[in-house]
């Protein structure tokens, strides 16, 4: 984990959070733009295109939302 997504505390329950998904949000979401960001880098590094690097992520996201059956 980098120092960006490291630098995200969770607060705790005391921090009038209403819920742990409320409190991990921010986390989550730091780590998921860090993550695409480097399959993004790490494409274009090997010689894709931005445009088919994004693509390719956009591909593997909603993938991953669907139902196990869909895939």
């Amino acid at each position: 984990m980098t120092m960006s997504a490291a630098q995200h505390s969770v607060p705790s329950p005391r921090e009038h959070i209403l819920t742990v998904k409320e409190a991990l949000e921010p986390l989550f979401l730091a780590l998921e733009e860090e993550a695409e960001v480097k399959m993004i880098a790490a494409a274009v590094k090997a010689g894709w295109s931005m445009e088919e690097a994004v693509a390719a992520v956009d591909e593997l996201r909603r993938t991953e939302l669907l139902p196990v059956s869909q895939h």
